[in-house]
């Protein structure tokens, strides 16, 4: 308990300041999935790094809540004074197992963005880019008695265009303060789970395809990372999982008519922490995330943290 007391209290400090995989020998629990699409622009806000899954169980359906809190150049010009833009996303998301090594991921997100200028303010808000992802088991040891235990999965999914893009909400800010991509774009991920007792350590790779969308703009396509270290501690039906890791997120330059856009593209490193508890059907988590080094924009966008919280129900 002493070393939950001490991720606790580092948790609050971290909020107070700037403001996955539950495991255990019971057979219900799962995976978790750290996994990004375009977050470091924040476009899609699928999760930032902060995970497509819950951690307590491999069936459920939920609503996530997510925040990013960015400043940016309102201009071209290295004095040109910043302005502060907040992304706020209310998810619907669950997870539906279609077969013994197959899982169908659904993330719908609905925005709330404001940016505040020197002289006025700029809000917009609606339904996000759907995504779809499917997910194969690849090899999981089969020997319960074994010391250690992997698993490892491969996947693929798309995003749906169904939020609304807007060019003119481009220029010299941030070129993400849009409620959709416009575009249809592709992932490919693995994932590598192993775990000691009740200790364990998650390893993604992503990579994101964007196309061109219909007005001849096109993100960068996204390189993610991350790597979580997590430890399951039961107290009756109460199920504690306190984390820690790192994320990275590499973009590359955005394009119009086929052309780089200058100071479009860029890497963000993140370290973040968070616990997830679940009580018989029900489960809620936190996790914060804040950056260690970021180039976004040449400079001219940074993130500040991102923050997010979950309630899921248990299938």
């Amino acid at each position: 308990m002493k070393k939950l007391l001490i991720l606790f209290l580092l948790l609050n400090q971290t909020v107070n300041a700037q403001f996955k995989n539950l495991w255990s020998d019971q057979s219900s629990l799962t995976d978790v999935y750290f996994l990004d699409d375009c977050d470091a622009c924040g476009c899609s806000a699928s999760g930032g790094s902060m995970g497509f899954n819950s951690m307590l169980s491999e069936k459920f359906i939920g609503v996530r809540y997510m925040y990013q809190k960015y400043q940016s150049r309102d201009g071209v010009f290295n004095n040109s004074p910043w302005i502060d833009e907040n992304f706020n996303t209310v998810q619907l998301w669950g997870r539906i197992p279609v077969s013994s090594k197959m899982d169908v991921m659904v993330l719908a997100p609905y925005h709330f963005l404001n940016r505040e200028k020197m002289t006025d303010s700029q809000s917009l808000s609606g339904l996000g880019d759907i995504t779809l992802l499917t997910f194969y088991n690849l090899h999981q040891t089969q020997n319960d008695t074994a010391t250690f235990h992997h698993k490892i999965l491969v996947g693929g999914g798309i995003k749906v265009p169904t939020g609304v893009f807007n060019n003119k909400n481009n220029g010299s800010i941030n070129p993400s303060f849009q409620l959709g991509t416009g575009s249809w774009d592709y992932n490919l991920a693995t994932e590598y789970i192993v775990r000691v007792n009740n200790f364990g350590l998650n390893t993604t790779l992503s990579y994101a395809f964007k196309t061109e969308n219909q007005k001849n703009y096109k993100f960068g396509n996204q390189f993610n990372y991350g790597s979580t270290l997590f430890y399951t501690i039961l107290v009756d039906q109460l199920q504690l999982v306190p984390q820690i890791g790192v994320a990275g997120e590499t973009y590359q330059a955005n394009q119009e008519f086929k052309e780089d856009i200058p100071y479009t593209k860029g890497d963000i490193f993140f370290g973040k922490l968070g616990i997830e508890a679940g009580y018989r059907k029900f489960s809620v988590g936190i996790n914060v995330m804040l950056p260690i080094n970021q180039n976004l924009t040449g400079g001219k966008v940074e993130a500040d943290y991102r923050l997010a919280f979950n309630i899921n129900y248990i299938l």
